[in-house]
């Protein structure tokens, strides 16, 4: 009994020795037919750890070894030499040998001896290493077989999306950098990114191999764009050729370790499996020390794909066909965080946003404030539906409106929600309750009152008087207002107003990470069920200008640091959504080659018409422009308009840099100098990201 015993435990070591504490083999070479002699484990050349102060976790050497999976379903051992396998690749009908030498030494009077060697712990003799080989390599290219039928099994179980558009030739392509995951708080693992950098390792699946099924080696990130990242494999050093980009996100991206953990093949890329003898002290001396994801990378991604909003939910939206209103609408689909909202009372008119966007509420939201709202036809909920819990909605910033706080009429500028690229002269229309203003385009309203949209009193989408010049930004004026060039002054004098208060602006910059160039996908909001490809031309404090690839610049948005409507590089492919690439040039001609049009004022006339979506491009307008103002009737066949408030509840704008106390804005009531309006510049791409203060002064 002890004999077996000792027989059973000798075998075990014999195995674990093969692997080694990175998931190879150590006898990878001996699977090569130009190779012919069998490496042995040896010692790490260097086993000291160096300290490196990281958050990442620290590969490690120590002595760790693992088996190769035995007793799993389709699993065998061969009764001869021990080797592990799949069942159905092993000889003959009772799959008890892994090769027709091994049934053949069993039966002989080798079988004596070769038991007798192991239990007196001699090394096998030459005969028995050749057949060792053969064995190897049938387990090897057994068990890749065994694992690309099961990988085939799950991938005709799921859909796996395709992306038609290549981020990573691109990037290259242009030499630019795409926005850090760090800046896009409300993306999957924006909030727990950490480290992650050039130079980290990570094991992926290796494409440079004769293996007809997946295995993997280590490779080093040397470039990254949001979630992708430019990886090269171990061993290549300056060698470019088989570098390519990936998704760090993606369930076949692992930390160092996870392949000897999870007994996975570690194998070399075949251009440079040769380079060495022996890969184990060459893995052993290179990763010692070196940072890699950390272990449980992939259960946060996991975690971090799973969002609160399910189907059938009810919520409150703005109706895109009346700013000035809310309606109830139930959640028909959650990607990746984004809604898609389909109003309760007309189940064919949808609409998208971000589940952390300022334009859904919970229901009985518009009551409390005092917003108007859209009582829907439908008397009792179906089947399923349920009211969406108050706390799953963005959380807005407490105002104490018995002090100092907005009042009718007062004046601000802010960004357009029917042409997110201009930022207008407003007024300030009615007060709501918990900070809530419903606010106009001055020379823009409708007589009901039907384009009013509401924005919360700490948006990042209105700004006190003089922010535009201030930060060198066009402010467009009022529709027939003559006396040009704008000066807000006279305007305040002419029409008896009051500028609104700076103090009653939240001026903090967050530390958003944003730089002039990065690149990055964006929401189109005058179509926002369309995600593009853009880049970030200009930065204001905490105001981004977006500018979508390959269309003109009458088409860029002015869009918060925080808003839920930008991602990074590589969101789409991560989430399954649709990435709209950038619009080539024939495709744009193709999309503009309509009668020619003189150029009007942003004002709406007449019906307007959904833009239309060329292959491989951005919407456009069947004119060519932006949608234009009119007021609504009931009678009127409208195309949807896009409401656009950015998030409340996130730290304002910052208009002046504290640093520069001569920035004022001197408004005058001196009847001697009226037309005195002036201005000290100080620098208007503001890329500081500390917070500051911006006051202006008015003197008696």
């Amino acid at each position: 009994m002890e004999d077996a015993r000792d027989l059973a435990e000798r075998a075990a070591r014999s195995e674990r020795k093969r692997r080694d504490s990175f998931g190879m083999y150590d006898g990878y070479d001996s699977c090569s037919e130009e190779s012919t002699s069998s490496s042995s484990s040896e010692d790490s050349e260097d086993d000291v750890v160096r300290s490196i102060p990281a958050s990442l976790p620290i590969i490690k050497n120590n002595g760790q070894v693992y088996t190769y999976p035995d007793g799993k379903a389709g699993m065998a051992t061969c009764e001869m030499c021990g080797m592990v396998g799949v069942r159905d690749a092993f000889y003959s009908k009772t799959k008890r040998f892994c090769s027709v030498s091994c049934s053949r030494s069993y039966s002989s009077n080798s079988k004596k001896a070769s038991i007798l060697a192991r239990l007196q712990g001699k090394p096998p003799t030459k005969k028995a290493k050749v057949l060792q080989k053969q064995p190897l390599m049938a387990k090897l290219a057994a068990y890749a077989q065994y694992q690309a039928s099961q990988q085939n099994q799950v991938k005709s179980k799921s859909v796996v999306p395709a992306e038609s558009f290549d981020w990573g030739r691109y990037i290259c392509s242009s030499n630019t950098v795409g926005a850090p995951v760090s800046c896009f708080k409300h993306a999957p693992m924006g909030t727990c990114w950490g480290d992650i950098e050039e130079g980290v390792r990570i094991e992926v699946p290796n494409s440079d191999t004769n293996l007809s099924t997946k295995v993997y080696w280590i490779a080093e990130i040397i470039k990254l764009a949001g979630f992708k990242a430019l990886l090269r494999y171990e061993g290549f050093d300056n060698d470019t050729s088989k570098d390519f980009w990936c998704n760090l996100c993606i369930p076949e991206v692992h930390p160092v370790g996870w392949c000897a953990s999870s007994n996975k093949p570690l194998v070399p890329p075949k251009s440079i499996q040769h380079k060495y003898s022996n890969w184990k002290p060459v893995l052993v001396k290179r990763l010692t020390g070196a940072k890699t994801l950390p272990a449980d990378f992939n259960a946060k991604v996991r975690e971090n794909m799973q969002f609160p909003f399910k189907k059938l939910m009810r919520v409150e939206v703005v109706d895109k066909n009346y700013l000035c209103r809310t309606r109830v609408a139930l959640v028909e689909q959650v990607i990746g965080g984004r809604l898609r909202l389909v109003y309760e009372d007309d189940g064919l008119d949808d609409f998208w946003c971000h589940m952390y966007s300022p334009l859904i509420h919970n229901i009985g939201w518009s009551r409390s404030i005092g917003h108007r709202f859209k009582r829907s036809d439908v008397t009792k909920k179906a089947e399923g539906q349920v009211d969406a819990p108050a706390q799953l909605f963005q959380k807005i910033k407490d105002v104490d409106q018995s002090e100092e706080w907005f009042k009718d009429g007062m004046k601000l500028e802010a960004i357009d929600p029917l042409n997110l690229s201009a930022i207008c002269v407003a007024t300030v229309k009615k007060v709501l309750a918990d900070g809530y203003l419903m606010i106009g385009i001055d020379g823009s309203e409708a007589i009901d009152g039907s384009d009013w949209f509401c924005y919360h009193g700490m948006s990042p989408s209105i700004f006190p008087v003089g922010f535009c010049e201030i930060n060198n930004i066009e402010l467009t004026p009022p529709k027939g207002y003559t006396k040009l060039p704008f000066k807000w002054f006279d305007y305040l004098r002419e029409t008896g107003s009051v500028a609104a208060p700076v103090k009653l602006f939240n001026k903090e910059v967050p530390n958003h990470g944003f730089r002039i160039g990065m690149k990055l996908e964006a929401v189109d909001l005058m179509e926002p069920r369309l995600v593009c490809v853009a880049t970030v031309t200009r930065i204001v404090h905490r105001l981004l200008r977006i500018h979508f690839d390959g269309w003109e610049d009458e088409y860029d948005q002015w869009v918060d640091c925080e808003s839920p409507d930008l991602y990074p590089v590589g969101w789409c492919q991560l989430t399954g959504y649709q990435l709209q690439p950038p619009a080539s040039q024939s495709n744009r001609d193709m999309s503009l080659s309509v009668p020619k049009q003189k150029k009007k004022t942003p004002q709406y006339k007449g019906q307007k018409k959904k833009r239309k979506i060329p292959v491989g491009g951005r919407p456009f307008s069947q004119s060519g422009r932006r949608r234009r103002r009119n007021s609504f009737s009931e009678d009127e066949e409208q195309s949807p308009l896009t409401y656009h408030v950015q998030g409340p509840a996130r730290p304002q704008i910052h208009l002046h840099p504290i640093h520069k106390p001569e920035s004022l804005l001197r408004m005058k009531e001196d009847t001697a100098d009226v037309d005195e309006f002036t201005f000290m510049h100080g620098t208007s791409d503001q890329e500081s990201n500390g917070s500051g203060s911006y006051y202006i002064k008015q003197e008696p």
